[in-house]
């Protein structure tokens, strides 16, 4: 990344520096190579790059994590609800198909497997906590490209003042530099590549920052629809009394039957 933004940069700079007109300073001046671009641009190239590299290898290892077969493959659901057989009743085959699935979304099922006997108030919550901690993950490394695309500039600027400090201090304690303005504007004009490193590197850096978190909002929207499928076919799912032969039934046959029974009573009285 530091590469390909140097390249262009220098590539820019060194088409301004070259004027047949600006003499010997010019030509000292002019960036030949990505080296001389890093090296015109004194110590504050070195944070800069730096960060580009940390910029760089944060983006390439999101973009590989945050890769839907990664957060919510399309086949779970459908596989889940095989692994949960006819009537949902095999909880550890589903408990299992899901400890074998690193996905997030298989961590948030796995949860709602586990406490599907608990009132649905309490599971809700229960969901809710596991799917904050799978968007914390999913959210991770995102506050360093925020940084980097705040800070380079700053480095860049910082880099620039140091720059201008030197130049001028050059100028001021050079009796030759009198009445020679261009020795003045070859060390500005040396100054101001750490400002243009800085937002090379903080331009790209601020995109893939948005854009990351777009596709992360993207992926919880996608979680939360296949966390609703299933939750709304298999929440309400009750332990039976032993001796039963269905492990599992829904709740509202439960209370149906439970609402029937007083009516029978009632009518046999």
């Amino acid at each position: 990344m530091i590469e390909m933004l140097t390249a262009w940069g220098a590539t820019i700079l060194g088409q301004a520096a070259q004027n047949p007109d600006t003499g010997a300073a010019a030509s000292s001046a002019q960036i030949q190579s990505v080296w001389d671009f890093v090296v015109k641009g004194g110590p504050m190239m070195i944070p800069i790059g730096i960060c580009s590299l940390v910029a760089l290898t944060v983006l390439i290892e999101r973009l590989f994590t945050l890769r839907r077969k990664n957060v919510a493959p399309a086949e779970f659901l459908p596989n889940l609800r095989n692994a949960m057989g006819e009537g949902g009743g095999d909880r550890n085959e589903a408990m299992d198909y899901c400890r074998d699935n690193p996905s997030p979304i298989a961590a948030i099922c796995a949860t709602a497997i586990k406490r599907q006997h608990e009132p649905i108030e309490l599971l809700e919550k229960h969901i809710q906590e596991a799917g904050e901690r799978e968007v914390t993950k999913l959210r991770r490394f995102l506050r360093p490209l925020s940084v980097i695309a705040a800070i380079t500039p700053l480095m860049g600027l910082l880099g620039t003042i140091f720059g201008m400090i030197k130049a001028f201090q050059t100028v001021a304690t050079s009796g030759e530099a009198l009445g020679k303005a261009e020795l003045l504007a070859t060390g500005i004009y040396e100054a101001m590549i750490t400002t243009a490193a800085g937002l090379l590197v903080a331009i790209p850096t601020l995109i893939a920052y948005h854009w990351i978190s777009a596709k992360i909002e993207a992926l919880v929207i996608e979680m939360d629809r296949v966390t609703c499928e299933f939750v709304e076919a298999y929440a309400g799912l009750a332990i039976d009394p032993p001796g039963e032969k269905s492990a599992l039934r829904p709740v509202k046959d439960r209370d149906q039957n439970e609402t029937d029974e007083p009516q029978t009573a009632m009518a046999s009285a």
